[in-house]
């Protein structure tokens, strides 16, 4: 059976209080004596005590010398302390406890009072130990609870989004396609010098899951719209923008109506900015350059792109080469001027993902 006796090494440079405090201690406690500041040293590199009783007037290191080195030392800075000394003067007590000493303890001393003295550090020591667990546990299961309604929110999220792409059969994996642009996007913004400090704030995990929703809305489009195989009408083309407002209004119905909708927001402004237009031309709002949130302006740049390269009933698949030429035509117009030059710089890896999807 493990040794369950607290340890405690006794620092004197006296030979007679080594062993009287040792005969005082031996019944309770496994009590190892030290001559020297340097004789501790070397046993707490072998094994680390419960406590220390350390003399303060010692030759060559003396007490406040050794408990600085100790503190200084990750291993040992937090081994308790007690000093024993023959100074009862209150500037050499509040040095000790300066120094990190927890408990200072004129001689000659009481024995009974230096064995409750122990006691009572010793029980200290150990609730703070108990307390730290403790803490430590409870950050590990709030860890777990937020991991399981991360994970929970990722697949509401997930599935409503396959809802709506099983719906548009005309997009195929692009949902899938746009999360990856959006990465690249912004992993090469964060190089930048534009727009680094809003980036910083955003829990990029939640802001690449809410993309999911950019088209929720399209639910509640009719299939004879949202499928027709030919281009629309102008005023199909109304109903069919309406998906964006749909979207808008029922994000904002579950924001309202649950407290655990952080990650939410992002969707909120995907959902609501992505058919914005830098020139003030886009929908639904008109917003004009910064005004349209970040995630609106990032989006609109990934589902242009993907709506060019992917064949529809209705049109051929754009190039690569031609969906590049025709985003970077329109930074100023349709698109951030700033977000169009960072895609010029990820162009080749939207190519890569689209073949891979």
């Amino acid at each position: 059976m493990e040794n369950s006796r607290k340890k405690i090494y006794i620092v004197d440079d006296v030979q007679a209080n080594l062993i009287m405090g040792r005969n005082l201690l031996k019944t309770i406690y496994d009590v190892y004596p030290a001559p020297s500041a340097a004789t501790l040293f070397e046993i707490l590199e072998r094994a680390i005590p419960d406590l220390i009783l350390l003399d303060v007037d010692m030759p060559e290191m003396n007490g406040y010398q050794a408990i600085k080195i100790m503190k200084a030392n990750p291993r040992f800075k937090d081994i308790p302390v007690i000093f024993l000394t023959a100074r009862d003067d209150e500037t050499s007590e509040l040095e000790g406890f300066d120094l990190g000493a927890v408990d200072y303890i004129t001689k000659p001393f009481s024995g009974p009072l230096l064995l409750r003295r122990i006691s009572n550090i010793l029980l200290i020591e150990q609730q703070k130990r108990d307390l730290k667990d403790y803490a430590d546990n409870l950050e590990i299961k709030v860890q777990e609870k937020t991991a399981e309604v991360t994970s929970l929110q990722n697949a509401i999220l997930s599935t409503v989004a396959d809802l709506v792409e099983f719906r548009d059969k005309s997009t195929g994996g692009h949902i899938s396609r746009t999360q990856r642009y959006l990465k690249e996007l912004v992993d090469e913004l964060m190089n930048c010098d534009e727009y680094t400090e809003e980036l910083r704030k955003w829990n990029m995990e939640f802001f690449l899951t809410s993309a999911q929703l950019h088209d929720v809305g399209k639910i509640a489009i009719t299939d004879l719209i949202l499928n027709k195989p030919d281009k629309l009408s102008p005023e199909e083309f109304e109903i069919m923008k309406t998906h964006v407002t749909v979207g808008i209004e029922a994000t904002e119905k579950i924001m309202n109506e649950t407290t655990e909708h952080v990650f939410l927001h992002h969707a909120l402004q995907i959902a609501g900015a992505h058919h914005e237009k830098w020139d003030g031309s886009g929908y639904p709002a008109g917003l004009v350059g910064k005004a349209i949130p970040l995630e609106g302006r990032l989006m609109a740049i990934a589902d242009v792109y993907d709506a060019l390269v992917v064949e529809r009933s209705y049109k051929k698949a754009f190039s690569h080469e031609k969906a590049c030429e025709i985003i970077e035509e329109g930074a100023g117009s349709h698109f951030d001027p700033v977000l169009v030059e960072v895609f010029k710089r990820v162009a080749d890896k939207f190519e890569q993902i689209k073949k891979e999807f």
